[in-house]
């Protein structure tokens, strides 16, 4: 027996007889129930060598909802996995001047060590990492099926280039012109790239938002947004001396008539052709790609264009309108030009008022404004004239209506060389071949010499040189790789399917979409979209019978110092592994749990730690100082015979209960820890009695299983010293007991003939006179003097007191 609590040595214990026990291991391949089966799953983590708070925080309150669910009888699938390709990996490679491998792994083994200390309760036999080959060569597989349905393509791209990293960026990782890691001033760069047809998706994933009720609302919009589903109008404006047209999308086909320019993005095909021509357009352009392309960039940068000489007809007054390139129109959105009305648009005024051009108001300033500036339809108001405005669009021929989305198609290979090689050959007659299915995995070669900068994979003749699958000559394999968002957009399915069955499995079914997916809002766009998209995808394949991923979304929050989000930046990072060695796992998780709601930004206290680890300490000394009561005690005998005191005591506890349950289906899981401490107080005040071993056998079973997932290693020592089970995970979860409940809503009425008591009944609180007499009648000494009265002159009825029947 441990009489000191001591959290290095009692988790080491109890890790290691989960361990030996696998008792978190669980069977997917069985047939199940889907109501049986619970799937609770964090996002994994990329690789980076050591845990911090925001992974602490995210794991545990994953940990803790999967420990809870597991005691409440369901089978619970918790898995883990690594994010393990990738820039970082590399750029750590030439750091350490290591191999992007070497580091992986390492960082791989270090993490884990560190999820084990934190007794995370993970089935570690489905562990992946995406740089393993078994994983990726479904991977490559679903690239190659997705082709086959012309989900895949290849095309050329304006695309962000990091000279330094020497790679694609996305929008989100350029900050203020510069790439996220390198800091390297970014350039727009023409080059071929491989893209998921998401588009091809666009309405569905819009309109399945609607079925997510259990997303919070804030990611749904910024999904909504992202897709941008606009119904307006296509209107063409003719390029005068041009047989070409320039057609523009617009919302507000009402304000055409103030249209005073039209603006083209740098790339639009316009552009680039007048650029041959004219040195000062082409020198413009050059300037304009080195300028980031993210959207919120290009809102607060400086609106700069050139002018070109060509001029555009407005279809609805036939006027001459001069069409300028400029830097704040984007070729991804659109038709990549738009009909620029600076009276109603806030970037078109900037533009207008820097260049002094014409600004038209096409609405008087009224409460209910009308068109004005308008020819015929002057005096409309705005839906009217909207109405009439297209109509004659449409019947000129010169606009129609349609629905067009903001989403575009998802550029899926970089050029790197630590990723998930892309199963395809470049063949000379036949063009870009998958790769054969039996062929698969295309191996990422492992054993060459890194060296940064350099096209590694073309240098490597053994992977570069290769026959073509279609004809079976010399030919090159593709040496871009997978963006490591496709890596992580069907992990999901791979822990349940293990490749067994190939990507996924019917059986799958029986656990998706996922009972809860936790991560950081930062996620809420491409991660969680991605992810939706190819499950659609799996799903018109027929290898899924579930539209989406994910059933419940938790986007924790941060974990802040100070007001402000931990980072090394910063100097205020407090290491997991420096606070497990001085107060022990259950302490961190403790705090972790109660310091806020999951959903809400934790502040770090250094004091509440402190406090989460003495009310631990105090729990483990209370049980150690009553065990040899415990060890011999037996709770079913716990409600006979005890005293009143106690059985408020008793009362609480239960009371106590029915908030915690009601709160952990909200995933407020501050409330189990708050109650669990609220539990102790009672029980520290349950005094000696008759029945006191039973009494404390009962109330320390209920502390111990709703502490359990928050503090496991402590309770699982405290739950077998105690002798209460083997083990604590597969006892079943405290629930309030109605009987116990019921014990607060009675009163005892006292029985009287002619004002002597003649006994008592027990009753419902607030029970009628009626329910009192038939309360008598049912008692056998109660209704023995019943039966003697004679007739009754008047009965005197107190509620909740007596009743005194006068003869």
């Amino acid at each position: 027996m441990i009489e000191s609590y001591n959290p290095k040595h009692i988790e080491k214990k109890a890790q290691a007889y989960w361990k030996q026990e696998e008792t978190f291991k669980v069977e997917t391949e069985k047939e199940s129930l889907r109501k049986d089966n619970y799937y609770c799953l964090s996002m994994f983590p990329y690789t980076s060598g050591n845990i911090h708070m925001g992974h602490v925080r995210n794991y545990t309150i994953g940990d803790v909802k999967s420990r809870l669910k597991k005691m409440q009888g369901f089978n619970v699938l918790q898995p883990m996995g690594w994010d393990s390709f990738g820039l970082p990996a590399e750029n750590a490679a030439i750091k350490d001047k290591s191999h992007p491998a070497l580091w992986t792994n390492k960082n791989i083994e270090s993490m884990k060590k560190e999820f084990q200390e934190m007794g995370f309760a993970y089935d570690w036999s489905r562990e992946l990492a995406t740089c393993d080959e078994d994983y990726y060569k479904w991977q490559q597989w679903l690239f190659i099926e997705m082709r086959k349905r012309g989900l895949v393509y290849k095309k050329d791209a304006i695309v962000n280039w990091d000279p330094v990293d020497q790679t694609v960026l996305a929008n989100e990782q350029v900050i203020d012109g510069r790439g996220w890691r390198s800091n390297a001033l970014v350039e727009q760069k023409n080059i071929a790239q491989w893209f998921c047809k998401i588009t091809a998706y666009a309405d569905e994933l819009d309109k399945d938002l609607e079925s997510l009720t259990k997303w919070p609302d804030a990611v749904k919009t910024m999904q909504k947004n992202w897709i941008g589903k606009s119904k307006g109008t296509n209107v063409h404006f003719e390029i005068k001396g041009r047989s070409e047209t320039l057609s523009v999308f617009t919302t507000r086909a009402d304000t055409l008539f103030g249209a005073t320019f039209m603006a083209i993005a740098i790339d639009h095909p316009v552009a680039a052709d007048l650029a041959k021509e004219n040195k000062d357009i082409e020198s413009f352009i050059k300037e304009c790609q080195k300028q980031s392309t993210a959207e919120a960039d290009i809102q607060t940068a400086e609106k700069k264009g050139i002018m070109t000489d060509l001029v555009a007809i407005n279809p609805v007054n036939n006027e001459e309108v001069p069409i300028w390139i400029a830097n704040y129109i984007l070729m991804s959105y659109g038709t990549g030009a738009i009909m620029a009305v600076p009276a109603e648009d806030k970037r078109d005024r900037e533009f207008a008022e820097k260049h002094d051009l014409k600004i038209v108001e096409v609405y008087s300033d009224e409460e209910k404004p009308v068109l004005i500036n308008s020819g015929k339809y002057n005096g409309l108001e705005q839906k009217k004239a909207l109405q009439a405005i297209v109509q004659d669009l449409v019947d000129s021929k010169n606009g129609e209506s349609i629905t067009t989305y903001r989403l575009r198609d998802w550029g899926i290979s970089r050029q790197r060389y630590w990723g998930v090689p892309i199963p395809i050959v470049n063949c000379a007659e036949c063009g870009a071949v998958s790769e054969k299915e039996e062929n698969l995995p295309i191996r990422l070669p492992k054993d060459i010499q890194y060296e940064y900068g350099k096209p590694l994979l073309k240098e490597c003749k053994e992977f570069y040189e290769t026959t073509c699958p279609k004809c079976g000559k010399a030919a090159h394999r593709e040496t871009d790789t997978f963006d490591t968002f496709f890596d992580s957009s069907w992990y999901y399915h791979y822990y349940i399917s293990q490749g067994k069955d190939g990507i996924t499995s019917k059986k799958n079914d029986q656990w998706m979409g996922v009972d809860l997916y936790i991560g950081g809002i930062e996620h809420a766009i491409l991660h969680l979209l991605y992810a939706r998209f190819i499950q659609k995808v799996l799903y018109d394949m027929e290898l899924t019978e579930v539209k989406e991923p994910f059933t419940q979304l938790l986007s924790q929050g941060m974990v802040l110092k100070n007001g402000a989000k931990m980072s090394k930046s910063k100097g205020n990072v407090i290491s997991p592994k420096t606070l497990i060695e001085k107060y022990g796992a259950d302490t961190i998780r403790l705090f972790i749990i109660f310091a806020a709601p999951p959903t809400q930004d934790l502040d770090w206290s250094d004091g509440a730690v402190e406090g989460c680890y003495r009310f631990l300490k105090k729990v483990w000394t209370f049980v150690q100082e009553n065990i040899e009561i415990l060890q011999s005690s037996n709770e079913d005998a716990m409600i006979q015979e005890i005293d009143q005191t106690t059985k408020d005591h008793i009362i609480a506890i239960n009371q106590t209960l029915v908030t915690i349950n009601r709160d952990t289906e909200n995933i407020h899981l501050n409330t189990v820890a708050s109650g669990a401490m609220k539990l102790f107080q009672v029980i520290s005040k349950i005094q000696c009695t008759e029945n006191f071993g039973s009494v404390l056998k009962y109330a320390v079973s209920i502390l111990l299983r709703v502490l359990n997932p928050i503090a496991p290693h402590m309770t699982h020592e405290l739950w077998q010293e105690g002798k209460f089970g083997e083990d604590i995970a597969k006892a079943k979860w405290a629930v309030a007991d109605e009987s116990i409940l019921n014990l607060d809503r009675q009163v005892t009425v006292v029985m009287q003939i002619n004002g002597k008591k003649k006994g008592t009944v027990t009753a419902q609180t607030n029970a009628s006179e009626d329910d009192i007499i038939q309360a008598i009648k049912g008692n056998e000494q109660t209704n023995a003097h019943m039966n003697k009265i004679k007739p009754i002159k008047k009965t005197i009825f107190v509620k909740n007191k007596l009743i005194n029947f006068v003869v």
